[in-house]
């Protein structure tokens, strides 16, 4: 199994993280956002700032540079979407 796939599919496996599940945003902190990218990296474009408790669902999760970024759509609103690190989110 290549290593980037393993982590990822051990980082699935610990966080739920399966296309369609319900995910929130935790550890963006009280006085920061966490940022939905047009893209998996922080060199993409920022769309938008969420904060944390934010409702999410998740589509699939990819690894770039080292980094797993999840592909989401907040649920509340879901024609915005985009990506963000998967170090941010919490099962729901």
């Amino acid at each position: 199994m290549r290593p980037h796939f393993a982590a990822l599919l051990a980082l699935m496996i610990a966080t739920g993280c399966s296309v369609g599940s319900g995910a929130v945003v935790k550890g963006a902190g009280p006085d920061d956002l966490l940022k939905l990218r047009e893209g998996p990296g922080l060199d993409r474009k920022i769309i938008i700032g969420l904060p944390d408790g934010t409702r999410l669902t998740r589509q699939n999760c990819v690894t770039t540079n080292g980094k797993v970024w999840c592909k989401v759509f907040l649920t509340d609103k879901p024609g915005v979407s985009g990506y963000v690190s998967a170090d941010y989110l919490a099962h729901r």
